[in-house]
């Protein structure tokens, strides 16, 4: 390990190692296959031989080339494959992440309550309070956004995305 924090220059190549050679979730793939179409011959295999390195070592070099440009011309076919195996990963989190959301239906008359963020003005520190309010819903429009008044009846000079909102129970 690396005995002071002046000494990490000397390990970053190790770590870039392991990070290109270990098999991504998203892709199926490791960054290194992505690249150079071949998985890359880690440090160890060089000590103790593999049977990947032992075949390679036996084929002579015209046969090496051979085999190393027909892994270079399926480079794009695995590159497709990680693709499509991302688009799929992508789509098992969106659905993974659809199942938990509850849609929020606002309706006209209803109460409801404004989330303060930390960059509007109202937003006053840590002990100030997070939502402002109670409203009235006046009209829900397309898209998603709210028509609003207080409740004296005044209403707001512009609509606000509902995502910034949530029911007010008495």
């Amino acid at each position: 390990m690396v005995q002071g924090s002046r000494q990490w220059h000397e390990k970053l190549p190790f770590a870039l190692l392991g990070y290109r050679t270990t098999i991504r979730t998203s892709t199926g793939a490791t960054p290194y296959l992505l690249v150079y179409g071949t998985e890359a011959v880690i440090p160890a295999e060089v000590e103790i031989p593999s049977l990947r390195i032992i075949s390679e070592a036996e084929i002579d070099d015209t046969e090496w080339v051979k085999s190393r440009l027909e892994q270079l011309s399926l480079i794009d076919e695995k590159r497709l494959t990680a693709v499509c195996f991302g688009q799929l990963y992508q789509k098992r989190m969106a659905r993974a992440y659809n199942k938990k959301v509850r849609l929020r239906k606002f309706e006209a008359g209803q109460l409801v309550v404004k989330c303060i963020l930390p960059h509007q003005e109202e937003a006053k520190g840590k002990f100030a309070p997070n939502w402002q309010g109670p409203y009235i819903v006046k009209q829900v429009l397309s898209n998603g956004a709210l028509q609003l008044a207080d409740l004296d009846g005044k209403m707001t000079e512009k609509a606000i995305n509902a995502d910034s909102f949530k029911r007010y129970y008495i």
